[in-house]
């Protein structure tokens, strides 16, 4: 964001300053295929007369500024930005005019034209600053105003905001104008306009409360798999349980969904215009976990409804507390709403790991982060924020009760709606409805950083009889909080050669940990079992460790767990061990490979293919990968063969074994999929399955251009386009690279969707001498990447392009001597040293794998 920065300061002084009366906002779309037009009025009081603030608005050209009446230079006062304004009235009036470019980087208004069709599709993003790429704004949180916009676009597109969609007024010369209504006062960055050839399909829910409109939205060439039925059912859903369990009326009047192309992120929770990634609407065979992660999405946003749109934090401090919340209450109520209901399961195998994962980097934080500025709000969407936010509110919804908890929200959803708080208010609101104390909580767990480690000592006699269980807790030495923990201990047994929670006596405990040493009376007499798992129901965050004892019986049995959570955390333990570098890669590949065979979660077999293939090519002993690396490879082309036809198992496998494939045998098997001289029973080998084999044999040297070429004939969508460009990426030749590497980081008309295609498929574990010479050029890029290519650009390089496949001794060195000397920006260091820090605990797990 070149010059577009913001302290918190500087917000908090402005809303100290100003009160935004209304905001109107004028666009016309048909200036061009490069810019649009827009115009702003802005009306707010002044508090103290005769004072100096600034309006915010990116990238304007042809600008006319006016302030009650006066018009002023754009020269002398436009700059970095932001628009000066000085010697304020009382009560004042702005009007900005201005022609912006549209964005192809998924920031303000996007623009894009499908290759299918030649049809042209906008839409806005604008979390976090980005409304000022589309009109001029106070651009923060705590400046909430009520928005009317009106839109001049061709007279045959569909036009959707925050507010009901109007009928369109002839405007002339093919043209149409759609004159919204006002909204309630809302924040920027959740206003919204989505424009284009769009298709629509409408419903409405009805419920306690009234009805309410809703309307899904895609792009025509998308329409044949925009599954409405489902979708709707799922939106009524979510509707019938927030409504019940919020006591809150759905605030924004209609609702409607719009998936649309080339999307940064899952999903943006603009009021009553929610935009989703059209990925979302999959034109080919997906399993389970798919449509659970989607349903969880779909809910996600929904809950920000309430929490974020209605009710919104008053700086980003608490940006945490906006999507934390929308990630425990998404799945809280598909688990009690819709037909979803393992998603905790799927949030155990997925998200807390990116949590974990993230809260052991060094660039870990608070929940409640100190984003002093706008440049760090950008980098904090992280696992911490999202995930291990979620996971804290579980356990505080353990701590005080859901009936409690849920008292609380009601109360603060009615004494903040349409204004803005701090978690301080939810807090208090929290402590009145629980009758607990929660401030020392909230300290321990939302003001510190680092995730504690609980591990079981469990002594018993010559009988096997427990004489002594201690829950031993330690924290990162950096971080030496040591918190308390409400979690559950489950004693398993082997039983008819499966594992199962013991029955009889105490097979389940519900405590409360602290400090360093917790003893655990309830548990001394009882018989010593085959397993103990700590954190049983999964209701706190904290790594788990596993006896010697209960891991050889983990490994040996995990298969037979019937419980999907119970495995989830052994997988969850086992993988954090390896990670840690107490348990050999070697080992964990075996496990996997073990417990793939029977794995019913589907999140689970989509995720530990994606574990394990990281333990193969970056933790293993170099001087044995190959042995492993073909083990995993003949190990999951078994499990592909035999897995049931037709199964969403079937499915996950021969993808998981085709990114595996290395040897002449098994890329021979690939190839024969894609060109269908082989086939498995109930396998469609479809268009994506089809780029998933491709890109394999790409990677391995076995499928060149004119192979990619003839591919993309058969698919000419854009999703075609964007894989076409990672199967080019990812081949093992320096013409290919140099050409990615142009693509992703020197060139600035390569759509975002397909910078992050090629980014991400970049790196390989597998070629490190084709990459040797990017190790250079990747911190040369470094030092300056944040500034020339802005955030979403120069994110997805630092992240997708770090040289990790150079994972060496003297790698590292190199990339430490960059840290300590670099002056680039503090954003891009910090994801240059997360890639560091993985390449250091690949050091230690492959020494640990060698021993």
């Amino acid at each position: 964001m070149p010059g577009t920065n913001l302290t918190r300061d500087e917000a908090a002084a402005r809303a100290a300053l100003l009160d935004l009366t209304s905001a109107t906002v004028e666009l016309d779309l048909t200036v061009g295929e490069t810019h649009f037009g827009s115009t702003t009025v802005l009306r707010f009081a002044c508090s103290e007369p005769g004072a100096t603030t600034f309006a915010d608005l990116v990238g304007a050209e042809d600008l006319t500024i006016t302030l009650n009446g006066t018009s002023l230079d754009p020269a002398a006062v436009y700059a970095d930005a932001r628009i000066t304004l000085d010697d304020l009235a009382a009560e004042n009036e702005l009007t900005v005019t201005a022609r912006l470019p549209y964005s192809r980087t998924g920031e303000g208004l996007h623009r894009f034209v499908d290759p299918a069709d030649d049809r042209v599709y906008l839409y806005t993003q604008f979390e976090v600053p980005d409304a000022r790429r589309v009109y001029a704004s106070f651009e923060q949180p705590d400046l909430k105003t009520t928005f009317t916009f009106t839109v001049t676009a061709p007279a045959h597109w569909t036009v959707v905001s925050n507010a009901v969609t109007p009928e369109p007024a002839p405007a002339g010369e093919g043209r149409a104008t759609w004159a919204f209504g006002e909204t309630d006062r809302i924040s920027t960055y959740i206003t919204a306009l989505v424009a284009g050839e769009y298709v629509a399909v409408h419903d409405t829910y009805v419920g306690a409360h009234g009805e309410i409109p809703l309307g899904l939205f895609c792009r025509a060439s998308v329409q044949p798999y925009l599954d409405a039925d489902e979708l709707f059912e799922l939106t009524k859903q979510g509707f019938a349980f927030f409504e019940e369990k919020f006591d809150f009326p759905y605030p924004f009047g209609k609702y409607d969904q719009l998936f649309v192309p080339e999307y940064n992120m899952g999903a943006m929770e603009n009021a009553g215009c929610v935009t989703f990634r059209d990925e979302y609407l999959p034109r080919s065979r997906q399993t389970h976990a798919f449509y659970e992660q989607r349903a969880n999405t779909v809910l996600h946003e929904m809950a920000h409804m309430w929490f974020g749109d209605l009710v919104t934090m008053k700086w980003w401090d608490d940006l945490w507390l906006n999507e934390s919340f929308a990630e425990w209450a998404s799945h809280w109520a598909l688990v009690e709403a819709t037909k979803y209901v393992d998603a905790w399961t799927g949030f155990t195998n997925a998200r807390k790991n990116w949590a974990y994962r993230q809260d052991q980097l060094p660039s870990t934080h608070p929940i409640a982060a100190d984003n002093h500025d706008l440049e760090a709000v950008e980098v904090n969407f992280d696992g911490i924020t999202y995930a291990k936010g979620a996971s804290t509110l579980k356990q505080l919804v353990a701590w005080v009760g859901i009936d409690e908890f849920l008292a609380g929200l009601r109360a603060y959803f009615k004494a903040h709606a349409f204004s803005n708080s701090t978690f301080g208010d939810l807090l208090a609101a929290l402590e009145r409805a629980s009758g607990r104390e929660l401030t020392s909580w909230a300290a321990e767990w939302l003001q510190t950083s680092g995730v504690n480690t609980l591990t079981p000592v469990v002594e018993t006699d010559a009988d096997g009889v427990i004489t002594s269980f201690v829950v031993e807790q330690t924290a990162a030495e950096d971080y030496p909080t040591l918190r308390r923990h409400r979690l559950g201990i489950g004693l398993y047994d082997v039983v008819d050669g499966r594992l199962q929670r013991r029955t009889e006596g105490a097979g389940y405990v519900e405590v409360d940990v602290r400090g360093e040493r917790t003893e655990i009376a309830e548990l001394v007499g009882v018989r010593r079992p085959a397993l103990v798992l700590l954190n049983d129901g999964d209701l706190t965050y904290a790594k788990i460790r596993l006896d010697d004892v209960s891991l050889a019986t983990a490994v040996e049995h995990v298969a037979s767990v019937e419980d999907t959570l119970v495995r989830a955390l052994l997988w969850g333990a086992t993988w954090d061990m390896t990670r840690d570098a107490e348990m050999r890669a070697t080992d964990f590949v075996e496990l996997v490979l073990r417990g793939l065979a029977t794995e019913t979660d589907m999140t689970a077999v989509g995720r530990l293919p994606v574990y394990a293939g990281t333990a193969v090519g970056y933790y293993t002993a170099p001087q044995r990968r190959a042995e492993v690396a073909a083990r995993w490879e003949a190990g999951l082309r078994e499990l592909a063969e035999g897995a049931e036809a037709g199964s969403d198992a079937q499915l996950a496998l021969v993808r998981a074994f085709a990114s595996a494939a290395r040897s002449e045998p098994a890329l021979d098997l690939v190839a024969s999929w894609l060109d269908g001289t082989a086939s498995l029973p109930g396998l469609e080998v479809d268009a994506d399955l089809r780029w998933a084999l491709l890109t394999s044999l790409a990677a391995a040297g076995r499928a060149d251009e004119a192979a990619i070429a003839a591919e993309l004939e058969r698919d000419t969508t854009i999703s075609g386009q964007e894989r076409a460009a990672a199967a080019r990426a990812a081949r093992p030749t320096a013409e290919a690279k140099a050409a990615a590497w142009a693509a992703a980081v020197e060139r600035d008309d390569v759509p975002n969707e397909t910078q992050r295609q090629v980014a991400y498929s970049f790196a390989r574990s597998d070629q490190a001498e084709v990459l040797a010479p990017y190790l250079e050029r990747y911190l040369t890029a470094a030092e300056t990447l944040w500034e020339a290519k802005g955030v979403q650009r120069a994110s997805t390089v630092l992240v997708g392009m770090f040289p990790l496949p150079l994972v060496s001794p003297e790698t590292l060195a190199r990339v430490d001597e960059w840290l300590t000397t670099s002056s680039a920006n503090p954003a891009a260091k910090r994801y240059v040293a997360e890639g560091r820090s993985d390449m250091a605990r690949a050091l230690a797990a492959q020494e640990r794998d060698a021993g």
